[in-house]
């Protein structure tokens, strides 16, 4: 059973010319997709976020003992 809603964005639909129901349906469709791309990414960074934060102390470090060295952008 459709939740609330989606019932009322399919009642929204139903108000509109086919053609431009097809067109919000793309826009959903692509939104959707990007909202599912954020969640993954989300779930990606919390999963290394431990690891993240070890390495963000490290080079801080690093930094004040002096063992760093500016990034070359012309070797990258």
């Amino acid at each position: 059973m459709p939740s609330t809603a989606i019932a009322t964005v399919e009642k929204m639909l139903e108000t509109l010319p086919e053609e431009m129901q097809e067109r919000v349906v793309e826009h959903l469709r692509e939104y959707i997709l990007d909202l599912q791309d954020e969640l993954q990414w989300d779930a990606l960074f919390e999963h290394t976020q431990e690891q993240l934060v070890a390495v963000a102390r490290r080079a801080k470090q690093e930094i004040a003992a002096g063992q760093a060295e500016p990034m070359d952008f012309d070797r990258l």
